[in-house]
């Protein structure tokens, strides 16, 4: 029987993508559309975005994903317009390559969201998360609100991952000791070590990265896996 008495999940890169990192997640969809730029060309459009999104009011908190998706195509395409001569970079293929990421997504959330629910029936979850503020109308636009007993997001709570605070509030939210917690994250840096640092276990989803990531000594990972499908039964093993 398990000795795990709670669960806190990362939301982006882990339950929407199965540990493919958002960066990589866009990039299939701007090769499938056949926009002619290199990878380190895209990563500086993608780069620019995130820090665009994290430092500007430019998402609302009733953003739905779908929305949230759009705004970030249009900021990497107006970077690529100001920055490439070639000047083909519109508004058309962004919203193409933003419908398909949110449809792929979509799919990936089918297996999610039935991970989770399975989950919530056995353990109080928490979601601790890096996000834009408006993560309650994202949970309510993939039917997920019901499952979480509180969400920790960085915008919300003026803190940011990796930070291990962070994740205290989550540990806090559940009223377990770190121990008797698991988390569940796509990223080293951002949830492994930090939650380690705290004492909880974890499970590192680990899929397609958007950079090596190197491990800490005495801050290993409880489990790696690539599928968040294996997840229930790994908790078991705990």
């Amino acid at each position: 029987m398990s000795s795990i008495k709670g669960i806190i999940f990362d939301y982006g890169g882990t339950i929407d993508t199965n540990g493919i990192h958002w960066g990589e997640f866009i990039w299939e969809e701007y090769r499938n559309s056949g926009v002619a730029i290199t990878h380190d060309t895209y990563r500086e459009a993608y780069v620019h975005g995130e820090r665009s999104l994290a430092k500007n009011p430019i998402i609302e908190p009733t953003d739905t994903f779908h929305s949230l998706l759009r705004k970030k195509l249009a900021i990497q395409f107006q970077y690529l317009r100001d920055t490439l001569p070639d000047n083909h970079f519109c508004d058309e293929k962004a919203m193409e390559i933003a419908d398909a990421c949110y449809n792929k997504v979509k799919e990936t959330l089918k297996t999610s969201c039935a991970i989770v629910e399975r989950l919530s029936g056995k353990y109080p979850l928490v979601l601790v998360t890096n996000f834009y503020g408006n993560m309650p109308t994202v949970l309510k636009e993939f039917r997920l609100s019901e499952y979480f007993k509180e969400i920790v997001e960085s915008s919300v709570v003026g803190l940011r991952k990796p930070d291990p605070a962070l994740f205290a509030l989550g540990v806090e939210a559940l009223g377990l000791k770190p121990q008797e917690i698991v988390v569940i994250g796509d990223s080293y840096r951002k949830d492994i070590h930090p939650a380690g640092i705290l004492g909880c276990r974890t499970i590192w989803l680990k899929n397609i990265c958007w950079e090596e990531e190197p491990i800490i000594q005495g801050y290993e990972p409880t489990v790696t896996t690539d599928n968040i499908a294996n997840v229930p039964q790994i908790i078991e093993q705990m």
